[in-house]
């Protein structure tokens, strides 16, 4: 896969190939955008867990308006 996102060193590079490295170049940095969005929303759920004696609890903010399923 490195090779796939360096290119091939020392080869001419078809026009097939230039369009394959920049769409995968692309896609992982898509991927590394959703990583990061993800981890950030993981970590704000997580500031809202609390350990109660044996048991974890979840504060659910206020600022659901709506039902889950309308």
């Amino acid at each position: 896969m490195a090779k796939a996102l360096l290119g091939h060193v020392g080869h001419d590079l078809d026009l097939r190939m230039v369009s394959e490295l920049r769409r995968m170049r692309d896609r992982v940095r898509e991927l590394e955008g959703e990583v990061a969005r993800l981890q950030a929303a993981n970590k704000a759920l997580s500031s809202g867990l609390s350990i109660d004696g044996e048991m974890l609890t979840l504060e659910v903010p206020d600022r659901i308006s709506e039902p889950a399923l309308a």
